[in-house]
């Protein structure tokens, strides 16, 4: 059980649920777009909230939050590629740390404050993380620290997808995070949260109990679940009241005036120098980043957020007559990349939560706990903007959905073929076919297009997989066997990821 301090319990239940994950970076790109990414989230966001965790639950705490963590992201954390460069990259924060605390007395503060901080995340990283990131996130699973959630292989975009690779890619990212800690999550993480009717369907076949949407796909009413149509798979929505106050599209703590600038660089060592200070400051003229200053904002957010919360259980359960469930949901990576200070805070709510009476669970104890509510109807939606599929279904990116359509017809064929002629033996090209199709139909590409964000990096990703895909099946399909065989070796050696994938399983 969680510790307590005796205060009276609120009714009802507090989730926290984090959702983890980067697209497949490794050899496509360092700076400023590419692996970089995935080094700044894995010092600033995985290696403190693994910290905060492995805390929490050496202090008896159990329950704490539903992590996501996408089979793709899990698969970059225990890559020897990433593991090796993830390494390097600490070792390379540490010497600019160095080299601007000798630099003169302008940076010589900020150099040993970051020496420090670069120091200490090489000790956790040679001691936690060595060997990947799945041996700490079991730890975590067999401590009841945390419940995983899963999700489909390599984050498409579900209701856009053809249904048999639907299907196909849930049940096989489910088998990817059981071979990793051990056990098949019971809950998803759906990619953007996004869903269309009938898919409740699929979940119950692949065995999924539960899954997170937005609140608006509930029309707000999130204080309990909803089972989903006429299946048993409990759809969870976020509370965007509480979710929204820590950040939202317009306000939140991270953009207090005391916390680390995220966007301000020191360009001369790489490093962040600056404090938020105020909306329209620009960067030069930003204000020295204060740690003092912050700790003082944090135990001031920390009390707001905790007291909130208590407030807004006390409400909903005396709206709805019953217990209720408050989620609140956020992107893992806010935590300590974007909101440097976000670490510190979400452990000291963790811990004040209890005090305050109030009941902290997962997704899975919700349901276990009888946080479910009479069965809904869901209609299409994401959490995404204006919470429809406009992001990766719209003008912006027409050219993707077509191209995504394409790539999945070629595949789904030219594997349909093969399957038939293979007489149930492993067909490696076939598996690489399908990877490679997926790697296409990654929800990213049209995000990050649609908002704008490194767009031609998208594009290029996106183009470059369905060129994979086409190539290798194009060989196939005319009878050159030895050269499919030989590109789809040359295609998974460039990502040497999903080597559990097997083409055997796609539904015929």
């Amino acid at each position: 059980m969680t510790p307590r301090s005796g205060a009276d319990e609120v009714p009802g239940q507090f989730t926290l649920v984090a959702h983890s994950h980067l697209p497949w970076l490794a050899h496509h790109g360092r700076w400023p777009v590419g692996e970089e990414w995935l080094y700044q989230s894995w010092a600033g966001s995985y290696q403190p909230l693994f910290a905060v965790l492995r805390r929490l639950a050496a202090d008896g705490f159990t329950g704490q939050m539903s992590l996501g963590v996408t089979p793709v992201l899990a698969a970059a954390l225990d890559d020897p590629h990433c593991l090796s460069a993830m390494h390097e990259w600490l070792a390379s924060w540490q010497l600019r740390a160095a080299e601007a605390a000798t630099a003169g007395p302008a940076s010589a503060e900020l150099g040993r404050r970051e020496f420090r901080d670069a120091d200490a995340a090489l000790a956790d990283f040679e001691t936690h993380w060595r060997h990947g990131g799945s041996g700490g996130l079991r730890a975590l699973v067999d401590a009841d620290t945390v419940e995983v959630l899963g999700g489909p292989l390599a984050h498409s975009f579900s209701p856009l997808l053809d249904p048999r690779l639907r299907r196909f890619t849930l049940a096989e990212g489910l088998a990817d995070t059981a071979a990793r800690i051990g056990s098949t999550p019971r809950g998803i993480w759906a990619p953007e949260c996004a869903f269309a009717p009938g898919m409740e369907t699929e979940y119950d076949a692949a065995g999924v109990c539960h899954f997170m949407v937005d609140g608006p796909a509930l029309h707000g009413d999130t204080a309990l679940g909803r089972p989903v149509g006429g299946s048993d798979v409990v759809a969870f929505g976020r509370d965007l009241d509480i979710s929204y106050r820590v950040w939202s599209p317009r306000s939140g703590y991270p953009g207090h005036a005391a916390y680390r600038d995220f966007h301000t660089y020191d360009h001369d060592f790489g490093l962040k120098p600056a404090r938020v200070t105020g909306r329209g400051v620009a960067g030069p003229d930003k204000a020295p980043y204060d740690p003092e200053r912050a700790q003082a904002a944090i135990a001031t957010h920390v009390e707001d957020f905790a007291q909130r919360v208590r407030e807004r259980l006390i409400d909903e359960s005396a709206r709805i007559g019953r217990p209720a469930l408050v989620v609140a949901a956020f992107d893992t990576e806010l935590f300590g990349h974007w909101w440097h200070e976000g670490p510190q805070w979400l452990e000291a709510v963790l811990r004040r939560l209890p005090e305050i009476g109030v009941r902290v669970g997962t997704l899975a104890d919700a349901r276990t706990r009888g946080f479910v509510g009479t069965p809904v109807d869901l209609g299409p939606s994401s959490w995404g903007s204006g919470k429809d599929w406009r992001v990766w279904d719209g003008p912006a990116v027409t050219d993707l959905v077509e191209l995504n359509r394409d790539v999945v017809r070629t595949a789904l064929d030219t594997v349909d073929k093969r399957l038939d002629a293979s007489r149930g033996t492993r067909d490696r090209v076939s598996d690489q076919i399908l990877r490679e199709a997926l790697m296409t139909v990654a929800s990213d590409w049209a995000f990050m297009v649609s908002k704008d964000s490194a767009a031609g990096y998208a594009r290029d990703r996106a183009h470059k997989h369905a060129h994979a895909t086409r190539e290798i099946a194009r060989a196939a399909a005319t009878g050159r066997e030895r050269l499919a065989a030989r590109l789809a070796q040359d295609w998974h050696r460039a990502d040497t990821l999903f080597g559990g994938l097997d083409a055997r399983r796609l539904p015929r």
